[in-house]
């Protein structure tokens, strides 16, 4: 079976497609400067993007797992994922606490789709 690769680069793929299902690297926001709400709007829109490039969209997200730098952040952020997620459509998720790779970093999700 065939893999398509989205954004190849040398250290990781942006996204991989194969038979059907939708694997995204880790999103993290470019803009460290901003707090968890406008990190976390802003790795949803990647998560959109890419997804639409692969063929399909948040309603077809299978699991998806989140990374918070600081537990204290979960309300802030999950307010933002609850405005973001289609209605009947919430996907399974966990979440945990990590030390994420470069300082700033507030969020980072991987998220596992179908395609349409």
């Amino acid at each position: 079976m065939e893999i398509k690769r989205l954004h190849v680069g040398k250290t990781l793929s942006e996204a991989a497609v194969h038979n059907g299902t939708i694997y995204l690297a880790g999103q993290i926001a470019e803009n460290t400067t901003h707090n968890i709400e406008g990190q976390t709007r802003e790795v949803l829109g990647h998560i959109d993007r890419l997804l639409a490039e692969a063929g399909s969209d948040k309603t077809r997200i299978l699991m998806c797992q989140i990374f918070l730098s600081d537990i204290r952040d979960f309300e802030g952020m999950n307010e933002v994922w609850n405005e973001w997620t289609a209605d009947g459509h919430s996907p399974p998720r966990a979440t945990v606490v990590a030390e994420l790779v470069r300082p700033g970093l507030l969020v980072e999700m991987v998220v596992t789709a179908a395609q349409k």
